[in-house]
């Protein structure tokens, strides 16, 4: 994957039942190829998936480096992450996809691309509308305003 290119995947991409799995072998697979521009691997938001499967980055990379399929790797994660009911899964999956800033340092940051990108968006308050924003995936319109 050549994220100089292409975008990765949107985070709210589900694969083994998990959002932001398939995000992040894209971002992955791009470092391990030394094509992923600004993407930055492992990131904040892949430590969160990682931590809540209880696995460490290294482990996730060395799998990834050693299975070509997808489905290969989205299978080992599945044997291999801490086992939670799909309830809680899908508990953390929300929370993923609504997750915002959680400093005022990190919504000056998060203010600032969201100014960059499309200003009038004042809706867009979670990590995950802003990076499909971002990269021109389409984002409905939400109600709620933003801080």
């Amino acid at each position: 994957m050549n994220l100089r290119i292409h975008y990765p995947r949107s985070v709210r991409e589900k694969l083994a039942g998990y959002v932001h799995l398939a995000r992040m072998i894209d971002k992955c697979r791009a470092v391990l190829a030394g094509t992923q521009g600004e993407y930055i691997y492992p990131c904040p938001m892949d430590r969160r998936l990682l931590e809540f499967a209880g696995l460490e980055a290294d482990q996730f990379t060395e799998t990834v480096q050693a299975r070509s399929s997808e489905q290969a790797v989205a299978d080992w994660f599945a044997e291999n992450a801490a086992q939670h009911s799909q309830a809680e899964i899908e508990a953390w999956n929300e929370v993923m996809l609504t997750r915002g800033p959680d400093t005022e340092e990190k919504w000056q940051y998060f203010k600032s691309i969201l100014e960059a990108v499309d200003p009038s968006r004042t809706d867009i308050t979670s990590w995950t509308d802003l990076l499909d924003l971002e990269e021109g995936r389409p984002v409905p319109i939400q109600r709620a305003v933003r801080r």
